[in-house]
């Protein structure tokens, strides 16, 4: 089974298009939250997103877009993208937005009511223990790779490419190794059996590690009654990385009126 594993779109029409292109063939395609915020189109990405997804994980800037939450504990910036971003909203997507449901949650086989065979997965958007917790650190991965039910967690909310990983005493934090910030790259990680993981695909449209490149993750989980050969559950994720019209997202920011500061820090990567 191969999964498209997407997070942090938030509004970038450009950014999600370039990733789809590139995604290649999927099985189940997984959204883990924050459809919306900062970028200038919302309903346009929902209208694409909307029939891809099997499983929606929502956001907190999901929630705070359609009115479900106060949009006082953002920063000024966010702030200000979030309420542009409700008024901007049809009322289908509100309605959308305000059935996303919390995680975490189990992905199932295509067309079955049954968990994926052989593979231990839930998504979430901040972390297995709170959906609005940052897992930026080892410290803050110690307490969810100990007591997460999955063997797998899969999360966003943090826009940083990479995650965590325990294999019996055994701790380690996972960087994709990328070599360029101009064009597509991407990077593979095994997943052996007995190995706990918490990984995040990195923001589709926003990220903050310092490269501008729209960022997702491909899961495949290997060996289900021994497809693939191997011990049952093993797997593997690649991380990916590819560029995407920076200039006419940064022209729809700043057409619709939203703060300069989220066009120019789509450039950064930060």
């Amino acid at each position: 089974m191969r999964a498209l594993i997407l997070s942090d779109i938030h509004g970038n029409l450009e950014a999600l298009t370039a990733v789809l292109a590139a995604a290649g063939d999927y099985d189940q395609l997984w959204n883990l939250g924050d459809v919306v915020g900062y970028g200038a189109s919302p309903n346009q990405v929902i209208d694409v997103i909307g029939p891809l997804a099997d499983l929606n994980v929502r956001g907190n800037h999901d929630r705070v877009c359609c009115g479900q939450a106060s949009a006082l504990g953002f920063n000024p910036v966010a702030r200000a993208a979030a309420l542009w971003t409700l008024k901007e909203l049809t009322p289908a997507h509100i309605v959308w937005l305000s059935e996303m449901p919390q995680g975490p949650i189990a992905p199932h086989q295509q067309g079955s009511a049954t968990p994926l065979q052989g593979v231990n997965v839930t998504c979430v958007h901040g972390s297995p223990l709170n959906e609005d917790q940052y897992i930026l650190s080892m410290r803050d991965a110690w307490a969810p790779l100990q007591q997460m039910a999955a063997d797998i967690t899969f999360f966003g909310h943090t826009h940083v490419q990479g995650g965590f990983s325990r294999n019996g005493t055994q701790w380690k934090e996972i960087r994709p190794a990328f070599h360029s910030r101009k064009g597509p790259e991407s990077w593979t990680m095994a997943m052996p059996p007995g190995t706990h993981h918490l990984v995040n695909p990195g923001s589709v449209g926003q990220p903050r590690d310092n490269d501008w490149r729209a960022a997702f993750a491909v899961y495949e989980s290997g060996n289900q009654n021994g497809e693939s050969g191997g011990e049952p559950g093993a797997g593997e994720v690649t991380y990916h990385r590819v560029p995407y019209d920076l200039t006419m997202s940064q022209g729809k920011i700043l057409m619709a009126g939203l703060p300069e500061r989220l066009a120019v820090r789509l450039r950064e990567g930060r």
